[in-house]
């Protein structure tokens, strides 16, 4: 990947020395309570607490968890080397509407550094009217970030009305072009959606609305659309456990390098979540590769 030695440095940390290792990546994000508010954490209050994240972070061994400032800064303390951090830079509630989705920085690589971090990761809301201003803070991160040798981690999300009127966020087409986006913009990393394949698909332009690909098919085309960033899956809501290891698998086989579960993880009772992670482990151990 060409990358500097703190950037090789810190993802061998997450990849190799950290979860389920063998160049796989198995992160825990706490990022909803801004995202999304303390709703996310009524279905199991003890989530509430980060302490609860962090813990089961440690326990389940994770690769990282991935969080906010004021959390990294209030909780992280107690965990510092043993679950490695990523640190989000930027963020936006759940209150406005998503006509132009812009995410403003909350922190800096610098912090990450101060904090002991491994990682950064950065929203980048691709087809936003607002996107022109995200391509430009998110430049300075990266130089940052070069500057440091910190590796940068985008989540790469399809937002606005134009993306609305072109199939959606959740198309192939929309995922596809915002991992492309996040390659050439600089990510190391990219956080993607599994596409879903529906009939708004024929709103997407040619030859998106004629492709005849199952899931799995549509997303290692968005795995080759990433080239040499590293590909994660994002979670989403939360799915029965049948659904969550079929689409690990299956992203997997298409040339993932890893996931991020969030809420299919910490909205369950913590003996149950590390259950699941167990078998989360098992599977990865099919794709191990040596360093």
């Amino acid at each position: 990947m060409n990358l500097s030695l703190g950037k090789r440095a810190r993802l061998k940390r997450m990849l190799y020395g950290h979860g389920p290792g063998g160049g796989t990546l198995l992160v825990l994000p706490i990022d909803q309570g801004l995202e999304h508010g303390p709703i996310d954490f009524f279905s199991n209050p003890e989530s509430e607490d980060p302490n609860y994240q962090f813990e089961l972070a440690r326990e389940a061994r994770f690769s990282a968890i991935a969080l906010h400032i004021g959390l990294a800064e209030k909780y992280f303390g107690e965990y510092a080397g043993e679950v490695p951090l990523i640190l989000k830079l930027n963020g936006k509630t759940s209150i406005p509407s998503d006509a132009e989705a812009f995410s403003p920085l909350t922190g800096t690589v610098e912090d990450a550094v101060r904090l002991g971090a491994d990682a950064v990761g950065y929203t980048i809301y691709v087809g936003s009217p607002a996107q022109d201003r995200d391509f430009l803070q998110f430049q300075r991160v990266r130089a940052d970030a070069d500057r440091f040798g910190m590796p940068v981690i985008v989540w790469a999300y399809p937002r606005g009305e134009a993306v609305g009127k072109k199939g959606g966020k959740e198309s192939l087409y929309a995922i596809d072009y915002a991992a492309r986006v996040a390659l050439e913009l600089g990510a190391d990393i990219v956080k993607v959606n599994y596409p879903v394949r529906s009939e708004k698909d024929r709103d997407s332009p040619a030859p998106y609305n004629s492709l005849a690909l199952d899931a799995e098919a549509a997303f290692r085309k968005v795995v080759v659309s990433a080239g040499r960033a590293m590909v994660l899956v994002s979670g989403g809501e939360k799915v029965s456990d049948a659904e969550l290891l079929r689409k690990v698998r299956a992203s997997m086989d298409a040339g993932a390098t890893g996931i991020i579960f969030g809420r299919n993880m910490w909205q369950r009772p913590r003996s149950e979540a590390i259950v699941l992670t167990r078998e989360l482990h098992a599977i990865f151990r099919d794709y191990a590769q040596p360093p």
